[in-house]
């Protein structure tokens, strides 16, 4: 967690998105948290871009270290 808060938020940052929240479920194993984005780009134009970026190499990480499943999903706000 202490790579993903130091290295992958701030980048994260930088490139326009926005961190809702962030939530560790250690019994399980996994860690669920809440990413937006804003901006000219849809969300996946914006996410295509962020893993394609120099910075997001330059950061050293492997994602097949950390991610073994993903669950992304789509969602609006209503309240």
């Amino acid at each position: 967690m202490e790579k993903w808060r130091t290295l992958v938020v701030p980048l994260r940052r930088e490139l326009g998105f926005e961190i809702g929240g962030s939530w560790v479920d250690r019994e399980r194993n996994a860690h669920v948290w809440v990413i937006a984005y804003e901006g000219d780009e849809t969300f996946e134009e914006a996410n295509k871009r962020y893993w394609s970026t120099s910075q997001r190499d330059d950061l050293g990480l492997d994602p097949s270290e950390y991610i073994v499943e993903e669950d992304m999903r789509v969602v609006e706000e209503v309240l």
